[in-house]
């Protein structure tokens, strides 16, 4: 159990790393000043301009897949390689525990992002075949609504839905796909409340159901 808590532990400090507050030290800004305040690559687009915005998904996205990919068979000094720790929860917690980082990072006071783009990085390792899912389940969502952040929740549950339909997914997934659907619900609240409220931005480049 050595194993698991302390690689579950790197995991998360390796997700506290975030992608925008890394780039805007070089820039001189912190993004959740600026904008809608959050740390994520949107803000980071809307705030920056497309080139900060694609080095921080870079490290947002490697982060995860350092975290998920090279970390769970890594053998660290004193704690080596548990038997008795199951390889897929171990991934999974890995996976867990850098989105959780993301949003909850300990190197910046815990104001992270809202974790999409580091749960794509793990689901990459984990599952790539659930990515095209996410991927088209995130697109119909923004294109009918306009709403970036209404397409990163139906793209989170599409998770739980395709591990489900697959039918040879281990429990691991399931219960990760389940877990991380509700955790980005809940990092998308105050985008919940905004919609329910009309006054959440949308992408209106995406939206094909705009008013004309």
């Amino acid at each position: 159990m050595l194993e698991l808590g302390v690689k579950t532990l790197l995991a998360y400090l390796l997700g506290s790393v975030i992608g925008s507050l890394v780039m805007g030290r070089f820039r001189g800004v912190d993004i959740r000043e600026l904008g809608s305040g959050n740390a994520g690559g949107t803000n980071a687009l809307r705030t920056q301009g497309w080139q900060f915005a694609l080095g921080v998904v870079a490290i947002d996205v490697g982060k995860a897949l350092l975290a998920v990919g090279l970390l769970p068979g890594l053998v660290l000094p004193l704690v080596g390689i548990d038997p008795a720790v199951d390889r897929e929860w171990l991934a999974v917690a890995c996976a867990a525990a850098v989105v959780v980082g993301h949003v909850y990072p300990v190197w910046h006071e815990f104001r992270g992002g809202k974790g999409a783009a580091t749960l794509l990085g793990a689901v990459a390792v984990l599952a790539p075949g659930a990515l095209l899912p996410v991927v088209l389940a995130w697109l119909a969502c923004v294109m009918l609504t306009g709403y970036v952040g209404l397409g990163t929740m139906v793209g989170a549950a599409t998770l739980p839905v395709y591990f489900g339909l697959t039918g040879d997914r281990p429990a691991a997934l399931v219960a990760f796909g389940l877990a991380m659907t509700a955790f980005v619900v809940y990092t998308h609240r105050s985008n919940l409340a905004r919609m329910l409220a009309g006054s959440e931005n949308r992408a209106r480049r995406l939206w094909l159901l705009r008013p004309r």
